[in-house]
């Protein structure tokens, strides 16, 4: 009996321990693992494009270099604006000529041509007025007949005529061209200065500068190559402007809302936590998790994109890095 008991409690004693290991290894292995929202760096990016066909004929920046707003950063050479430039300049010199012509009026030498002719005119007048005259006191004592006076009558009237159109003839030439004229000369001008403009915004297009501070991410084409209008030439990164996108499942939006401040580690820069405010959430979601099955009971469980920005500036961060949610 005591053999029988003795095997009994060390039985007993094997099997507690084997019911402790299987809870321990069940415990190791149904344990829930730690949720992990991880996330990316992103920045703006600034696309640098021409507005006109072009070859490119120089660069300033390359790929990596760190430029200001406004430096140069891309000569195109197109030779047709060149052509453009000149042919809109002789447009305008030509409606300036016309419009100068309309507002001066006519030249001297025609001015004081009409002022002689009107002088000339003037003594026709005089003289058909003075032959009238003597016509008309013969006929009124009755020693010329009514046919000699009224060819007297019609020369004067006829020189009376002919001294108003020339005195006409005078003051077109001293005042120049209709208002009217000179409207449409002027109209003229304007769209010939407009079209000189039009080419110089175009030849300002053929050097390109940088629209914001930042790095040089990528250049596209190579030196020599055509590319056409709103085509990429090069790409900036504003540094200055850099964001963590996380994929958040919505069960676990509860402590994240628009203003949240977040704690953020990010690995590259030595497990470095920094605080992060977020500023956007999409109000659709993106897509399913995981689906939901008859055994389980789970339902669908969407997934929407937070971003955040650090609070401060973190030095060294840049695009591309991962973000890890600690808090």
């Amino acid at each position: 009996m005591n053999a029988k008991n003795k095997e009994l409690r060390i039985g007993f004693i094997g099997l507690i321990i084997v019911l402790i290991l299987v809870f321990i290894i069940g415990l190791v292995i149904y344990k829930p693992e730690p949720v992990i929202i991880q996330g990316e760096a992103e920045a703006s990016v600034v696309r640098i494009s021409g507005k006109v066909p072009a070859r490119i004929s120089k660069f300033n920046a390359q790929e990596g270099d760190i430029v200001n707003a406004g430096d140069t950063l891309v000569y195109l050479d197109s030779p047709e604006l060149y052509a453009k430039m000149e042919q809109a300049s002789a447009a305008e010199q030509a409606a300036s000529a016309q419009s100068q012509k309309a507002k001066n009026g006519a030249r001297k030498e025609l001015i004081q041509g009409a002022y002689e002719m009107w002088q000339k005119a003037k003594i026709g007048e005089d003289i058909a007025k003075k032959s009238f005259d003597r016509v008309q006191n013969l006929y009124n004592k009755e020693v010329v007949p009514a046919q000699k006076r009224d060819e007297a009558e019609a020369q004067y009237n006829a020189a009376v005529a002919t001294t108003k159109a020339a005195k006409s003839q005078y003051d077109m030439a001293v005042n120049g061209a209709d208002v009217e004229d000179k409207i449409a000369a002027n109209a003229l001008v304007m769209r010939a200065k407009g079209a000189v403009n039009e080419v110089k915004s175009y030849i300002k297009e053929t050097m390109l500068m940088a629209p914001i501070s930042g790095q040089i991410e990528e250049v596209y084409p190579e030196r020599g190559e055509l590319v056409g209008t709103g085509a990429p030439i090069m790409s900036i990164i504003d540094l200055n402007d850099i964001w963590f996108t996380f994929n958040v499942r919505e069960d676990l939006l509860g402590s994240m809302k628009q203003g949240t401040i977040l704690k953020i580690k990010i690995p590259a820069l030595n497990n470095l936590v920094v605080e992060a405010k977020v500023f956007n959430m999409k109000a659709l979601a993106s897509y399913a998790t995981w689906r939901s099955t008859k055994t389980s009971g789970q339902i669908d469980v969407k997934t929407f994109e937070v971003k955040v920005r650090p609070v401060n500036k973190v030095e060294n961060l840049l695009p591309g890095m991962t973000g890890i949610v600690v808090e």
